[in-house]
């Protein structure tokens, strides 16, 4: 199982979809238009969350539950 530090607010968006890219759902079913924008590099989920009007403990929760979900072993059929 791969280790994963839990995410905060304070992680850029580009940083994030750096070391997560399977993250990337989140932004695309939110709506959120971060992705490919020149301040991804600059933006941190918490200040994404403030434009977006969302509450930044529910959007760290839905990225940390993704990422904990992605490492989890996958089990056979």
């Amino acid at each position: 199982m791969v280790e994963h530090s839990t995410i905060t607010s304070y992680i850029t968006v580009q940083e994030l979809l750096e070391k997560y890219p399977m993250t990337l759902h989140i932004f695309m079913d939110l709506g959120l238009l971060c992705v490919g924008c020149p301040a991804e590099a600059f933006h941190t989920l918490a200040e994404v969350a403030k434009e977006y009007n969302l509450d930044v403990d529910q959007l760290l929760r839905h990225i940390n539950n993704s990422v904990r979900d992605d490492a989890s072993p996958r089990k056979l059929r």
